[in-house]
């Protein structure tokens, strides 16, 4: 019988910037971390090239229309599973450099509130893979991080 091949998960998180800050929304309704921050964010559905899967997330999360050619993949993460039934993540980060409208809450059941915080020092209750992700795009000194894994010996965890 052949082996099934390993899958994961796609996911793809917008980055809007206004100079020093970034936009979160706060999770609400979905189950899953509910109560936090994090960036406007959704799963790659198939049949569609990420970017065109990030357009189509910001329009359902944020009613506005990011110009795909603004759009610069800056962090891809690799994380575990978080529970047993979980799969493998890999969360591509993309910042978003020019779009028409004006943010608001697209998807009332699954976000509380929009909010600007700071990019440097983002508000404590943001989602940690989130903080660890906004970290590394402003040291931009690395475009890969696997995030939650156990670090081989001799290295520390990230």
């Amino acid at each position: 019988m052949p082996h099934a091949r390993f899958r994961l998960v796609v996911a793809l998180y917008g980055v809007l910037r206004d100079a020093d800050w970034v936009l979160l929304l706060r999770r609400a309704g979905s189950g899953y971390r509910d109560g936090q921050l994090s960036l406007p964010a959704g799963h790659l559905d198939g049949n569609e090239d990420v970017v065109a899967g990030l357009v189509r997330e910001l329009r359902e999360e944020l009613t506005i229309d990011a110009d795909r050619d603004s759009c610069r993949l800056v962090l891809v993460m690799h994380r575990p599973p978080e529970s047993s039934d979980d799969h493998e993540y890999l969360d591509l980060f993309f910042t978003v450099g020019a779009w028409a409208g004006t943010p608001a809450i697209g998807e009332p059941d699954k976000c509380g509130e929009l909010v600007w915080a700071g990019i440097r020092t983002p508000p404590a209750d943001t989602v940690d893979y989130v903080r660890a992700a906004l970290g590394e795009i402003v040291e931009g000194k690395r475009t890969l991080l696997p995030y939650g894994w156990s670090a081989p010996p001799g290295e520390q965890p990230a």
